[in-house]
């Protein structure tokens, strides 16, 4: 049984001397121009149990915005065993950066644990207010969790009906169910059944990019 666990650049004056500039200047000044996208979430988001965060879905979404030629870089936030509690606490820290486009992977540790739908709400929609104090043309993407039925009817359509409520009063774009195609497929997820394998992680990838790519012209 599956659970899910877990915003320019500047034009130079000295356009005609770009001959004179080094490669290396010039690839950091491509690079400084590049938005940022931050994924914020759990294990799904580090890429728990996989043998490289380069396997994780943030990165291989990237490789689908570098393919495309894209002005984004992204930045895994993940961190494992993280509820929507301890995300509330550290994103303050994560926005002294600039975000353009802020992915939300959080609530399935919350599920696990048992934590009352309303105080992940709470949690999540806190989250989502500082991101929008700091930075408010910053694009913003929610990824949808489900838990299991052994939680209980009330609990598991409880929970589950958070991200579309959440998206939907804070205008964000919604990925329904992050694990579509992958939770509960043993073939696809690690030993723990939880944890998607590193092929597993391509069909997350793809669910992810669906939305993204639409959010960021992709």
């Amino acid at each position: 049984m599956v659970l899910l666990a877990a915003c320019g650049g500047k034009k130079s004056n000295e356009a005609n001397t770009a001959d004179n500039t080094s490669p290396k200047l010039a690839d950091t000044t491509l690079a400084s121009a590049k938005k940022t996208i931050l994924f914020f979430g759990n294990s799904l988001t580090a890429g728990y149990g996989l043998d490289d965060v380069s396997q994780a879905f943030p990165a291989l979404v990237q490789n689908k915005i570098d393919s495309l030629k894209l002005p984004y870089k992204s930045i895994n936030a993940g961190n494992s065993g993280e509820t929507s509690s301890g995300g509330n606490g550290r994103i303050d820290w994560l926005l002294k950066q600039r975000v353009d486009v802020f992915i939300l992977e959080l609530g399935a540790n919350d599920g696990l644990r048992g934590i009352p739908i309303k105080e992940t709400i709470k949690n999540l929609q806190a989250i989502v207010d500082k991101v929008k104090a700091k930075y408010p043309d910053c694009k913003l993407v929610m990824l949808g969790m489900q838990v299991p039925p052994n939680m209980g009817p009330d609990y598991v359509n409880g929970f589950k009906a958070i991200f579309p409520q959440l998206a939907a009063k804070n205008n964000m774009a919604l990925v329904p169910f992050l694990l579509d195609g992958v939770g509960g497929n043993p073939a696809l997820n690690q030993a723990d059944g939880i944890h998607p394998t590193a092929e597993g992680a391509k069909i997350v990838a793809d669910n992810v990019w669906k939305v993204l790519k639409e959010v960021i012209g992709g």
